[in-house]
């Protein structure tokens, strides 16, 4: 064999090594940059990394961390009764703020938009849709103790890898939640 025919063989086998490698490293594994529902998530609720701001702007905690029923949770809600009352959908004004407590801190991860669906259909004949993202609709009963509503998941703070509106999270835990004996507005300022 000759020399030549050596170099173009070796060159062959490192191009088909590379190529791999070089597709892996043209993914891009940061976070895209947000746009559409996901940025102005991230602009409407900047100022809520601190649970004090969130509950001065009317939110509360629903006492709980909700988990999935197979993989990953949802967190903690903190709820604006105000807003889950009045029948309508604003990206500015997400209904709940979702938590993750991690010791005594809590970190905001994303939203939850929610609307019930008679206050919702008696203005709107199709169901909700928001800056062009489809609601899931939960029917009564449910786990909640809610009448039938329509509800989107926008994770604008933690990447979920199923996907920025899907309502489990396998990337969030309720190991860390716990209820009694935590101030859960006590320092509680989240990381982005």
């Amino acid at each position: 064999m000759t020399a030549k025919r050596l170099v173009v063989i070796g060159l062959a086998g490192i191009a088909c090594a590379v190529a791999p490698v070089a597709a892996l490293a043209g993914a891009d594994d940061r976070p895209h940059k947000p746009t559409g529902l996901v940025l102005e998530v991230r602009q409407a609720t900047q100022d809520f990394f601190d649970v004090n701001f969130a509950m001065a702007a009317g939110y509360s905690s629903t006492g709980s961390c909700v988990s999935g029923p197979a993989e990953g949770a949802m967190g903690i809600h903190f709820a604006n009764g105000d807003l889950i009352g009045d029948g309508l959908l604003d990206a500015s004004r997400p209904e709940l703020l979702i938590y993750e407590q991690r010791g005594d801190r809590l970190r905001l991860l994303g939203v939850e938009y929610l609307v019930i669906a008679e206050a919702w259909h008696a203005n709107n004949a199709a169901p909700p849709v928001l800056m062009g993202q489809h609601f899931q609709y939960v029917g009564s009963p449910n786990r909640y103790g809610l009448p039938a509503f329509y509800e989107l998941h926008v994770w604008a703070w933690k990447d979920n890898p199923h996907g920025m509106f899907v309502d489990w999270n396998p990337r969030v835990s309720c190991e860390e939640f716990a209820p009694d004996g935590t101030d859960l507005s006590r320092g509680a300022h989240g990381s982005h």
